[in-house]
């Protein structure tokens, strides 16, 4: 029991240190590389990771201003909204390149959020995850965003993409992608920010190749570097 305590800590403190160097970032999303990667928090006030498992082998690291833009949107929400609650999947290697089974994710700057979602009750809790499900990567939501018991908090998920916006902002760079299933997007689109949502932010409008109806994935503008010069 104690070393199960013990390795909550050390997941609970996962992250750069205050002086880490800053990140380079090297080609683009989808062929690229990245130096001096931040492993992103296993948990906060209000967020938690998707998996420990994923964190041990180092599948949450993003460029330094990724990482100041997911934390501080996090800390926007926590005083916005106090009572929901978020999960963040996958992100990148420390050194970027090929993140198998992921198309992109290889210089830093691609992020999955796990869709926001409340019970019956209309509480605000964390997507099950579970080796059963791929850690929450398995789950299909159907009909307008059921799972289970599970409603898609769309409010929340609005609430969150303009946080992250505002925060990226702050950073200097900027949301260059949404990627969410086509069809939940119109829910989506329904929630009082929607129509902010469609002006200031750009969605996938073509059919990805898999469905990103449990995981909204964003890609950021950052200045990059050319791959292989330094990358």
């Amino acid at each position: 029991m104690r070393g199960f305590f013990l390795l909550v800590l050390l997941l609970s403190c996962t992250g750069p240190a205050v002086a880490a160097e800053e990140s380079r970032c090297y080609g683009t999303p989808a062929h690229g590389a990245l130096a001096n990667g931040w492993q992103l928090p296993s948990a906060g006030e209000n967020f938690s990771v998707y998996s420990w498992a994923g964190v041990l082998v180092g599948r949450n690291y993003v460029h330094s201003q990724v990482y100041r833009t997911v934390v501080a949107a996090y800390q926007a929400l926590a005083v916005e909204m106090p009572t929901k609650v978020f999960v963040y999947g996958e992100s990148g290697w420390q050194s970027g390149g090929r993140f198998r089974p992921h198309k992109s994710h290889q210089n830093g700057l691609s992020v999955d959020f796990f869709v926001p979602v409340v019970n019956a009750a209309g509480e605000s809790v964390a997507l099950p995850r579970s080796v059963g499900n791929k850690f929450g990567y398995g789950i299909e939501f159907v009909g307008t965003g059921q799972y289970d018991g599970l409603t898609i908090d769309y409010a929340a998920m609005a609430a969150h993409l303009l946080a992250l916006k505002a925060a990226a902002a702050g950073q200097g760079i900027q949301v260059a992608r949404v990627i969410f299933d086509n069809a939940l997007q119109k829910e989506l689109f329904k929630t009082p920010l929607g129509a902010r949502l469609q002006r200031e932010l750009v969605f996938s409008t073509k059919k990805p190749w898999v469905r990103h109806d449990e995981h909204y994935h964003l890609d950021f503008a950052v200045p990059c570097g050319v791959l292989g010069a330094g990358g």
